[in-house]
């Protein structure tokens, strides 16, 4: 039943219809009248507007008073979207009006024009059916007329004035007639009814009692409406001054062409294309990519400057004649100038030195007999030229800096990616041309810096490498590090095959296991496993303590340390695998001296300038110690039930301890020290195995109804997990009931069967130089690992012994004390190994 008003993009000119009559005070307004809701609109006295009509009951409602005396009550409803409202959905204040003109329309509709006389009140509804009736009573608004009110009403009508000068849609005659009102109300609502505004502000403004009131409102819409118009036009005139700068630059531009035709000059652009085709001419480009550039240049050729497409395609043309499609450094084939290279700036590390002479051998016999192979013409079975190593070891061993030796040594260029946290596949390949600010991957990006194409690229971290939904770059990464792919690698923003043949690239990491198994399989691991500490002591000496009495602003006279000192340093005050940490620590003694040398240049030698740094002194310049493996050991296994073990982690080897505790009752097993699912199996199973030897080692048969046994591994923060710790786990168990001590200078490490079988496990080499580090001179191993020995350097072989096992049982006879041994350090029995 609700109705719209009429489009006001087409209004019914007030002026041609019958005159309007003015509301007479005296006028009588029956005590009930039939409601016609409106939708989205407010009805104002004395003012007109046109109404279509279209609901069967409206209608009724129509045809009812059109033979009588044509009044009916006009009230907004709540919701304008709502077709039928209900009484309590339509608003207690509204006006009386009268029909002026009527027209039936073919589509059914009834199209009006109404007049409001009077503001009515809705005080009940009588009738709902067939449409809205109510009792009603007139509600005449406050008129005041005084200085205040046509102080205010001067202003609403300045600000309508402007407004109508930003809506052209205002008839002009509209506006004089507006402005020519003595009466503020009249004035009030005729402006109230030709401003935008939403409906609760109509409304409001309907049923203010005072006119005073109704102005002030009046005031604070046109305001707003004022600045939403205005900043629209600036908006435009902004927008058509743009448009208007392009036109002129588009007339000046072709205005210029003109002029440079008539005097035989090329204009701006066409030099730009022939600069890009004697480019593309000199980049030594593949045929598919030079057809491509080609194909790309002929269309930026068509294109006027101004256009979008010119510069994504310029941008996409820069790219590719700026790689290094032949460009290349002459390899240093020198086999002798590489291991020189190699040797002087990396102590130790022979696995790797090897494995890099061994490719520059290789690429010198190729080089040399070229002529005497026959040249390979199938694809499938073609010579390869690259390689791809990985570099796998604890963070401080020199993975990453032994890359910028390596290229050193070849005589290539350098540079290095960092992967660590890409989580988006286009990182690595590149972004699609039809992207926004789309371009190439790091990898072409990286050979574009480096301005090569068989650099040495370091990809650091590739065991950080992310995933989400935006792609796996770790599977990106499949087809550039195969060597049988990567000589057609293609980057989805340059969209052309690249050949990645001649690029060594050498990738680090600090784990495997995060390292996707397809792209490990196109890796050559090479495993870092740390240094020990004659080599920390030598990479001191050589490289680290010069370094920091360089960066320190030291003089290599003013200061010097002993071996005795570093390795009272790398004992007491690191723990570490490689030397990071060791550098610290020398850098804080270096910035020590460098204070005292600051403060008084002019110091003796001994307390200052020229001081040599003994053992004794350490103490003094780093404080207390941080670190004592052998004094831990000792402390910690002094008791049954406590053994240590030995594990891997991403930081290398490292020592641990497996404390075990019985007591009364019969909860049965506890493990902490927030072990993972595999630790905890091997628990239990060590448990199982100990149960099952309860004759053996001399307990009472219902010993395991009676107690409860909690097995601990202390360092409760860090997650641990893993089958290795199985044989120290029976151990512990196995020291706690028999009441026998293990013996503290020994550490082991296996995986444990039911059977009591002692199976291998990894981490050898890191594991035994953990061992030696923390003093211990004995350690436990799986018989089948014994061919692990040979990767340990000489000098550890030389000064420790090593247990080969296959059963727990050989594992307690060299691991336990006998019950009346008077002391704990007596050497273990059983067979034992001393390698040479």
């Amino acid at each position: 039943m609700p109705v719209e008003p009429a489009s006001t993009e087409q209004p019914i000119d007030i002026k041609t219809e019958t005159p309007l009559e003015e509301t007479r005070d005296d006028l009588q307004i029956p005590e009930s009248l039939p409601i016609l809701p409106l939708r989205g609109v407010v009805m104002y006295p004395h003012t007109a507007i046109p109404l279509t009509i279209g609901q069967p009951r409206s209608v009724r409602l129509i045809d009812d008073i059109a033979g009588k005396d044509r009044l009916i009550g006009l009230v907004a409803a709540h919701d304008p979207e709502n077709e039928s409202p209900n009484p309590g959905e339509i608003y207690d204040v509204g006006t009386v009006a009268t029909v002026h003109r009527l027209f039936r329309a073919p589509d059914g509709t009834i199209r009006l024009l109404v007049q409001g006389l009077a503001r009515i009140r809705i005080d009940e509804y009588t009738e709902i059916e067939p449409y809205l009736v109510a009792q009603i009573s007139r509600h005449p608004e406050r008129i005041t007329t005084n200085i205040e009110v046509e102080a205010l009403a001067r202003t609403v009508v300045e600000q309508f004035t402007r407004l109508a000068e930003l809506v052209p849609s205002i008839p002009a005659e509209l506006i004089s007639s507006t402005l020519n009102m003595d009466d503020p109300l009249n004035l009030a609502y005729a402006i109230a009814t030709y401003i935008r505004m939403d409906l609760k502000d109509g409304q409001e403004v309907l049923e203010i009692d005072d006119v005073k009131d109704k102005f002030r409102r009046l005031m604070n819409i046109l305001n707003k409406e004022l600045e939403v118009l205005e900043l629209g036009r600036e908006i435009q005139s902004q927008a058509q001054s743009e448009m208007e700068k392009v036109q002129r630059e588009y007339f000046l531009r072709e205005q210029l062409k003109a002029i440079q035709r008539e005097l035989g000059e090329a204009d701006e652009q066409q030099v730009e294309i022939e600069e890009f085709r004697t480019r593309i001419d000199a980049a030594g480009m593949t045929e598919e990519a030079e057809k491509e550039a080609r194909r790309e240049l002929d269309r930026m050729a068509k294109l006027p400057t101004a256009a979008a497409e010119y510069g994504v395609i310029r941008t996409y043309l820069d790219w590719l004649v700026n790689l290094p499609w032949d460009k290349r450094t002459d390899d240093n084939l020198d086999i002798a100038h590489a291991r020189e290279v190699l040797e002087a700036d990396h102590y130790g590390l022979e696995d790797i030195k090897a494995r890099i002479l061994e490719y520059l051998a290789v690429r010198k016999l190729r080089a040399d007999r070229a002529e005497q192979f026959q040249p390979v013409t199938d694809m499938v079975h073609r010579d390869r030229e690259g390689a791809i190593l990985c570099f796998v070891g604890p963070p401080g061993v020199g993975k990453t800096s032994l890359g910028s030796s390596i290229a050193r040594a070849m005589g290539r260029k350098f540079i290095r990616m960092s992967l660590g946290g890409i989580r988006d596949e286009a990182e690595i390949r590149g972004f699609r041309r039809t992207y926004i600010g789309a371009m190439p991957g790091r990898i072409i990006q990286t050979l574009r810096r480096v301005e090569s194409r068989n650099p040495v690229v370091m990809l650091d971290e590739v065991d950080k490498l992310g995933r989400d939904f935006r792609g796996d770059p770790a599977s990106a990464l499949l087809e550039v590090l195969d060597p049988e792919q990567n000589h057609e690698f293609r980057d989805h923003y340059v969209d052309v095959a690249f050949d990645l043949s001649e690029v060594l690239f050498i990738t680090t990491a600090n784990e495997l296991e995060p390292i996707p198994g397809p792209l490990r399989d196109r890796m050559e691991i090479i495993t870092l496993n740390g240094y020990i500490e004659q080599e920390k002591v030598q990479i001191a000496l050589r490289y680290l303590v010069p370094r920091q009495i360089r960066e320190n602003g030291l003089l290599p006279e003013e200061v010097r340390f002993t071996e005795e000192s570093l390795q009272k340093i790398i004992r007491y005050y690191t723990r570490e695998a490689g030397v990071r940490e060791l550098e610290r620590q020398i850098g804080q003694i270096a910035r020590k001296i460098a204070t005292r040398v600051a403060e008084n240049p002019n110091h003796e030698q001994g307390n200052g300038a020229g001081r040599v740094i003994e053992e004794n002194a350490v103490r003094e310049l780093l404080g207390k110690p941080q670190f004592n493996y052998q004094m831990e050991i000792e402390d910690r296994t002094d008791q049954p039930g406590v053994a240590t073990g030995l594990a891997f982690t991403p930081m290398g080897g490292d020592v641990l301890f497996v404390e075990a505790a019985s007591m009364a009752g019969g909860k049965g097993f506890q493990l902490t020290g927030q072990l993972g699912d595999v630790m905890q199996e091997s628990a239990r199973a060590a448990l199982s195995y100990i149960r099952s030897r309860v004759q053996s080692l001399g307990l009472q048969p219902d010993f395991f109804e009676k107690n409860d046994i909690h097995l601990h591994v202390p360092a409760g923060a860090v997650p641990k997990d893993g089958p290795s710790a199985g044989v120290t786990m029976a151990t512990a168990l196995a020291s706690l009931l028999t009441g026998r001590v293990v013996r503290p200078n020994i550490a082991m490490t296996g995986e444990i069967t039911l059977r009591g079988k002692v199976l291998p496990v990894g981490g050898i080499k890191a594991k035994v130089l953990a061992a030696h580090r923390g003093g211990l001179d004995t350690v436990i191993l799986p018989r089948r690992n014994e061919q692990d020995l040979d990767d340990l350097p000489e000098e550890i072989r030389q000064s420790m012994h090593f247990i080969l096992v296959s059963t727990i049982d050989e594992v307690l006879a060299a691991a336990l004390l006998p019950e009346t041994a008077p002391e704990h350090s007596q050497k273990s029995p059983g067979r034992t190994r001393k390698t040479k």
